[in-house]
C-alpha cells in the first residue's frame, strides 16, 4: 500500500489534462515517448517534462532501447489510487444509506402524523 505522500504524488500527476491522456494511452500497451507526443500540441522536451512527473508519482516506467525510450503503465499505481477510492465511496455509500433510512423513518411519521391530525367526517 502507498503511503500518503506517494498518493498525493499519484493525484498531483494526474491532475493535468496531457499526462491522464498519456496514462489513458498508456492504458492500452506500451508506447514511444513519439507516440505519446503525437496527439499533444506541445514540444518533445515539454512531454518528456510531463513523463517525468508521471515517473516520479509511480504510474509509468520507461526504459530505454536504442534511440527509442519505451513507456508502460506501472498498474501498482493506479491501484493504490483505485483502493482509496474505493475506501472513500464505501464509506459515503454507508453514510447515503443511513441518510436514507432516516428520511424514510422521517417521512412515515409525517404520513402517520397526517393520518391522525385529520378531522373526520360524520355520515
Amino acid at each position: 500500500m502507498l503511503n500518503h505522500s506517494a498518493l498525493d504524488l499519484v493525484f498531483q500527476a494526474l491532475s493535468d489534462p496531457s499526462r491522464r491522456a498519456m496514462v489513458e494511452r498508456l492504458g492500452r500497451g506500451p508506447a514511444s515517448v513519439s507516440d505519446l507526443a503525437q496527439p499533444l500540441d506541445m514540444s518533445l522536451p515539454a512531454v518528456m517534462q510531463h513523463l517525468q512527473v508521471l515517473e516520479t508519482s509511480g504510474l509509468v516506467r520507461s526504459e530505454k532501447a536504442g534511440r527509442v525510450r519505451m513507456c508502460r503503465i506501472e498498474p501498482k499505481a493506479l491501484a493504490a489510487a483505485e483502493g482509496w477510492f474505493t475506501r472513500r465511496r464505501a464509506t459515503w455509500e454507508r453514510r447515503f444509506d443511513r441518510l436514507e433510512a432516516f428520511l424514510a423513518e422521517e417521512e412515515a411519521q409525517d404520513a402517520t402524523q397526517a393520518k391522525s391530525s385529520k378531522p373526520r367526517r360524520r355520515s
